[in-house]
């Protein structure tokens, strides 16, 4: 077990020691998509969601899954965000529309902020399909990934 970074010499399950890393600036950008409806659509535009705006309930909940990360990812160290921002944006798709949430992460540390930035949009994701699923339940989430991410001892990296 002592080849893996995240079990100890018992071979039990450890957080990484992070003590002498050097601190830099991180930042981390994770997408999800969800696929809605025409009907789902059209009531947010027309102000027709009864629970209020999904995206801006979405926006708060991201922000918040991106500072809790670490309490509910077992091996994420806390980490000091300095800004988490999202960004919303429908696109009309082949049947219905899709909506691309994107979740930017930033912070001066010892370790990334990949993690935060993909639990931001998973969060807003879910939220967002929370407030609207009184008109349709039939909504998918689909791609959730790691646009890029800059920092650290492995460098940058951009999804291909």
């Amino acid at each position: 077990m002592s080849n893996f970074t995240h079990w100890n010499e018992e071979g039990r399950p450890k957080m990484v020691d992070i003590s002498d890393k050097t601190i830099t600036n991180r930042t981390a950008i994770a997408r999800s998509t969800i696929t809605l409806s025409a009907e789902v659509y059209q009531a947010i535009q027309q102000g027709g969601i009864k629970k209020g705006d999904p995206t801006q309930v979405a926006q708060i909940a991201g922000i918040m899954g991106a500072k809790k990360t670490a309490d509910i990812i077992p091996m994420c160290h806390p980490i000091m965000l300095q800004g988490t921002d999202l960004q919303f944006d429908y696109t009309k798709a082949e049947v219905g529309y899709e909506l691309h949430i994107q979740a930017t992460v930033k912070c001066n540390g010892k370790t990334g902020v990949e993690m935060e930035a993909l639990t931001a949009v998973s969060i807003a994701a879910l939220t967002f399909y929370d407030m609207c699923k009184a008109v349709d339940k039939s909504m998918v989430i689909k791609e959730t990934y790691l646009v890029q991410k800059t920092g650290g001892k492995s460098g940058d990296f951009v999804h291909k």
